[in-house]
């Protein structure tokens, strides 16, 4: 999509109801209902926009940088409020017209009201801000500095569309008893029933059709939240992108998924590429997607897909990159601040089922990794022994506790590599890294908060934050990865 397509001509202010004038003294100068025009000079790192008026901030769901809009305000506090947009009265000339007929209701994407190009400038400047006001790190560049951190420009996609290998949604029920499957509305828990989504792999969108058409048919009441009744509660689609293979996870309230062999024999029919079939049981009221328990219904246990040149075995509840494309960009930037000469002993901590340590394998000397979760470690061997890489080690265990293990036993790291949840790194296994005092750090982060965070914490301990790349992984969302290089000093 090209800056320019897409645009709407800008919009001017109609007659109505009368902008207020507010009282600059007052605390809260607006009341609830009142309609205000405000200048939206910035974006929230959940996609709103951040308006002012007579000093006071807003926020506005919608709203772009650089425009100017007429809202009614929903809620204040002392310090903000919450705003809704009535008009535009100036349009950013980056706004565009979303191709996706339910973008305004769904909460799968938040941006693709923004031209690309901008949304890649915005991610960049997202982790600035959160490296220079939660890290206290300067950054190179940023009011007139010459020295401190590097960050590139956000490594983008030359078609930002299509790229999820896999999608996992609810199953309800529609007011008239037909069965919808699709992303909540933002902020809620109601289902936005969707055949098409622009960011999902087109065999992951025939998946949710068929299931809801075979359920619809074969009578599958889906999972009701307030009475806890009903059987089918999420259905999740994985499909390897080099190798065409589909995976369908049934995730149901109870052991028992009826009429089992219909189900079998209608997707079979249905979907040409499944190679398996997996029931995974949740019979908690909770929140969480998946249960304890999983089972093949049918076909293989796996389906087999490619990044790099490196086949990986991905089981139903494997941690897997969504975007391949842009997972391997992430991982040659990893590789690449690992700055392997052959010889090197690597530790890659938060390892999962192996991807980044196979990355680093074909560089290092030697790469041992280590995850909490067992049955991913069991993925990762079976990974290993796919592509015939043998300079590889990985434990079970709390990275905490394994790695100064290992290196009582005379395991001395040269570079840890570390790629945790959002929530990121473990304040005991920062310790740990300061502790074992490799000569490189390389932090893979999807959060960059978090990520600022505990670089301030590693440079307190002696390491220096040189460089950080940002890698929009989820194109259209407001999630953004980034990969940190840091040396000890």
């Amino acid at each position: 999509m090209t800056r320019k397509q897409g645009r709407g001509a800008v919009r001017s202010a109609k007659p109505g109801k009368p902008v207020k004038t507010v009282k600059a003294d007052s605390d809260v100068p607006f009341q609830k209902n009142e309609e205000v025009t405000v200048d939206i000079v910035g974006m929230t790192h959940d996609g709103e926009g951040v308006g002012r008026a007579s000093g006071f901030t807003l926020f506005v769901h919608g709203g772009l940088p650089g425009e100017k809009a007429r809202v009614r305000v929903l809620k204040t506090k002392k310090q903000y409020g919450y705003a809704k947009l009535m008009e535009l009265t100036e349009e950013s000339p980056d706004r565009i017209k979303p191709p996706c007929d339910i973008f305004k209701e769904c909460g799968g994407c938040q941006l693709q009201h923004y031209d690309y190009e901008a949304q890649l400038s915005w991610k960049r400047q997202h982790v600035v801000d959160n490296l220079r006001r939660i890290g206290k790190l300067q950054v190179a560049g940023e009011d007139g500095a010459e020295e401190g951190v590097i960050v590139h420009s956000a490594i983008g996609m030359d078609d930002p569309w299509r790229y999820r290998n896999k999608a996992t949604v609810p199953i309800g029920a529609a007011g008239n008893g037909e069965l919808v499957a699709g992303f909540y509305a933002q902020g809620t828990h109601r289902i936005i029933d969707m055949d098409d989504c622009l960011i999902q792999h087109e065999h992951n969108d025939e998946v949710l059709r068929v299931v809801k058409k075979v359920a619809h048919e074969l009578r599958i009441q889906p999972y009701n939240e307030e009475t806890g009744q009903g059987v089918l509660r999420h259905v999740m689609a994985r499909t390897g992108a080099v190798s065409g293979e589909i995976m369908v996870v049934l995730v149901t309230n109870g052991k028992r998924l009826p009429r089992q062999p219909e189900w079998i024999e209608h997707l079979r029919a249905s979907l040409p590429g499944l190679k398996s079939i997996v029931q995974n049981i949740n019979e908690k009221n909770t929140n969480v997607i998946f249960g304890e328990e999983t089972r093949v219904l049918w076909g293989s246990d796996v389906i087999y897909d490619e990044l790099d040149g490196i086949r990986f075995a991905i089981s139903a509840r494997s941690f897997y990159q969504v975007n391949p494309v842009q997972t391997v960009a992430l991982y040659r930037k990893a590789v690449e601040y690992a700055a392997l000469t052959g010889s090197e002993r690597v530790i890659d901590a938060y390892c999962g089922i192996g991807t980044i340590s196979l990355f680093l394998a074909r560089k290092a000397g030697q790469v041992y990794g280590v995850e909490i979760v067992p049955e991913a470690i069991e993925d990762a061997k079976r990974n290993a022994e796919l592509n015939d890489i043998r300079n590889v080690t990985f434990e079970a265990g709390p990275a905490e506790v394994v790695m100064p293990r290992w290196r009582k036993e005379g395991v001395e790291a040269d570079v840890i590599v570390v790629d945790p949840p959002r929530k990121g790194c473990d304040p005991a296994l920062l310790d740990t890294i300061l502790a074992l005092k490799p000569e490189r750090v390389v932090y893979v982060s999807c959060n960059p908060s978090t990520l600022a965070r505990d670089l301030r914490v590693l440079e307190d301990g002696g390491y220096t934050t040189v460089e950080v790349t940002p890698v929009d992984m989820f194109p259209w969302t407001v999630h953004v990865e980034s990969v940190a290089w840091l040396e000890r000093r």
